[in-house]
């Protein structure tokens, strides 16, 4: 049966840039954590088999510094858009500055540093906030937990219901991702056609077929999207 387009839905896609603003290092950029960090350690169920010390410690960190950090007039914006929309956020992120910023209904496709898992049993997952996770700490069967982050080699969450949203939006809004990791990145693809699309990014490989970009950083244009969608005008493509 045909998904049918809801004129209320605004789905919001967002990636590190969107965090980056509020202090949060990202993986890709020049002086990024894959830098100081191989992907290989620290991100791999190879790499969690190898040296799961080296695995907690990693997240551990920057689980401590998402806690420090605050959520940017981007979050809020997005938030901001609930006031007359019916909004979906989905997010690549693991830090929680969406939820801090007030936006009620967020999909993370990539896990969450604030929760933890089973290593044996993915549905056992605990929310674990701002401790860390040390060897010893076990779950309800016994087994040690784990950071509920969806490492390279492992399959994203809840992508049915993500592209089901993608596919229901209205307006569809792409924020501070390269677009270069799937199966995730895949899902801006699933937007309909007459769906208004915009893509806000400082620099992009290849655009989207159908998204108009307006090139900046989050903190630069997302407001001014927003601002213009709640006074019901479109937002200039040349803002910023």
């Amino acid at each position: 049966m045909p998904e049918f387009i809801d004129p209320d839905k605004i789905v919001i896609f967002s990636g590190a840039g969107v965090s980056a603003e509020s202090g949060l290092q990202t993986f890709r950029d020049s002086d990024g954590l894959w830098n100081n960090y191989d992907v290989k350690d620290v991100a791999t169920p190879q790499g969690w088999q190898r040296n799961p010390q080296l695995v907690l410690d990693f997240y551990n960190a920057r689980r401590r510094q998402t806690i420090e950090a605050a959520p940017n007039k981007a979050h809020l914006a997005i938030a901001a858009l609930e006031k007359k929309f019916s909004v979906v956020v989905i997010t690549q992120n693991v830090d929680n500055l969406h939820e801090q910023a007030g936006s009620t209904e967020v999909i993370h496709v990539h896990g969450e540093l604030t929760k933890a898992r089973s290593s044996i049993d993915d549905s056992l997952i605990y929310t674990i906030n701002e401790k860390d996770i040390k060897i010893g700490d076990t779950c309800d069967k016994g087994s040690q937990l784990r950071p509920h982050i969806i490492w390279f080699g492992e399959t994203p969450q809840f992508l049915d219901v993500a592209s089901r949203h993608m596919k229901t939006a209205a307006k569809v809004l792409v924020v501070g991702t390269s677009l270069a990791v799937y199966p995730a990145a895949g899902l801006v693809k699933k937007a309909r056609h007459h769906a208004e699309k915009l893509l806000v990014s400082l620099d992009i490989e290849k655009k989207p077929y159908g998204y108009t970009w307006l090139r900046g950083t989050a903190v630069n244009i997302i407001p001014h999207i927003v601002e213009c969608w709640l006074d019901g005008r479109k937002p200039s493509a040349t803002h910023g």
